[in-house]
């Protein structure tokens, strides 16, 4: 996996990981690759990838059931969906506005294209 640097590398792997689960790659209510098989795969430490899964986990997109490991939350594709909406609004589509002011384009220009 190549990181970036504009976004912190757990963000990055939770962002890897919640395109698998809406992807169908990893299902509702399967468990999901431990730490350290994350951290082994992507070559970090396994801390940044425990900051990553309580991320996660505090957006309720996956559970830790005690002693067997983390699973995918049963609604996690429309939370993740909620979440990916979220940050379009606030993020993506004020910098695309931004920039479509700067170079003078309209709606109607990107439209018709």
């Amino acid at each position: 996996m190549d990181f970036k640097k504009q976004k912190p590398i757990y963000q990055q792997i939770a962002d890897t990981l919640c395109e698998r689960i809406v992807g169908g790659e990893l299902a509702a209510e399967e468990r999901v690759p431990s730490v350290r098989d994350v951290a082994m795969q992507l070559g970090v430490n396994p801390n940044t990838v425990m900051r990553t899964f309580d991320y996660l986990q505090s957006a309720e997109i996956i559970y830790n059931k005690r002693g067997v490991g983390y699973f995918v939350s049963s609604d996690a594709t429309d939370r993740i969906l909620a979440l990916r909406r979220k940050e379009f609004m606030e993020e993506d589509l004020p910098a695309f506005v931004q920039k479509m002011n700067m170079l003078g384009l309209t709606f109607d220009d990107i439209s018709k294209m």
